[in-house]
């Protein structure tokens, strides 16, 4: 089982409206949606529908909070939060038709005691590998991460910030970051491919078995113990990145989860992404029936290596 970890969740309002609205007027928005957020919990809806037995977990309070584990088990997703005193974030984002607008909040201040209880939690439901996704909240630093990786036998996975990256010291089964946060982990420049390439074989070497960097039109690159093979994005109209990273991360643990090898996982993890790019915001394409998209995920070897 993949259990997911989101330290700082978000409720994401997202509103619509014709033009951004000038100092002292009121626009109207044409359309509003309301979504629980973060990237653990992305992750978690991405293997529900992908079949694979997940549980989101966190920590959530207030009203906000109740929203995102309401909407999670209205979604059949199985949430087991750890409840705080604080209230979980509100993020907002304005679209008009030429630009987006964000406003996300810091969230709430978060002791080591709800990592105490949030470790409990990961202990009660057993999990085969944990996934750290997000930024962290106020009052935690990376070693919350360290923590939750060192605490049981389970695999530690993250998806999280460029410098908490770098800062984090214990082992981890895989990182996956993108292109900016490939450079913020490495200090290494990342303009072109063959510079992603050297970025993602540094980070490796830095204390994590296996590395995913999705590179939007650039595809993926994964470097593992045996190989440092590349991923070529499909062609797909793009509606809207948002979930892009989180998809494939989905679909290369999905993949892993059940046997496939490292070529085959990161051609899901692709397969992934090109279907959920070509639906809006957060909304979740069926990704059933995959074998055909799979098939068209061009992989090649960079470089091969001894263990």
């Amino acid at each position: 089982m993949i259990l997911t970890v989101t330290l700082n969740p978000a409720v994401d309002h997202t509103l619509t409206v014709d033009d951004f609205p000038e100092a002292d007027r009121v626009a109207r928005a044409n359309a509003a949606r309301v979504d629980p957020g973060g990237k653990g919990i992305n992750v978690s809806k991405y293997l529900a529908e992908l079949e694979t037995e997940t549980v989101a977990t966190g920590v959530v309070g207030d009203f906000l909070g109740r929203f995102v584990r309401d909407r999670l088990s209205a979604g059949e997703i199985e949430g087991d939060f750890v409840e705080i005193d604080g209230r979980t974030r509100l993020n907002t984002t304005i679209l008009t038709d030429d630009a987006e607008f964000k406003i996300n909040h810091d969230g709430p201040r978060v002791s080591a005691d709800a990592i105490d209880d949030l470790l409990e939690t990961i202990e009660r439901n057993a999990p085969d590998t944990v996934v750290v996704g997000g930024s962290l909240p106020p009052g935690l630093g990376p070693d919350a991460i360290d923590r939750i990786a060192r605490a049981g036998d389970w695999e530690t996975v993250v998806d999280v910030g460029g410098s908490i990256l770098e800062a984090l010291e214990a082992s981890y089964a895989l990182c996956k970051p993108n292109r900016e946060e490939l450079a913020a982990a490495t200090g290494r420049s990342v303009n072109s491919l063959e510079d992603c390439y050297d970025a993602v074989e540094t980070l490796r070497r830095m204390g994590y078995d296996r590395v995913i960097a999705s590179l939007g039109s650039d595809g993926a690159i994964m470097s593992t113990p045996e190989e440092c093979i590349h991923a070529a994005a499909l062609e797909t109209e793009v509606v809207d990145t948002v979930g892009a990273g989180d998809s494939l991360l989905a679909g290369v643990l999905a993949a892993l989860d059940g046997g496939a090898t490292d070529r085959e996982a990161l051609r899901t993890g692709v397969a992934v992404a090109s279907r959920v790019v070509s639906v809006p915001g957060t909304d979740i394409p069926p990704l059933d029936e995959l074998t055909g998209t799979t098939d068209r995920v061009a992989i090649s070897a960079t470089a091969e290596r001894s263990r």
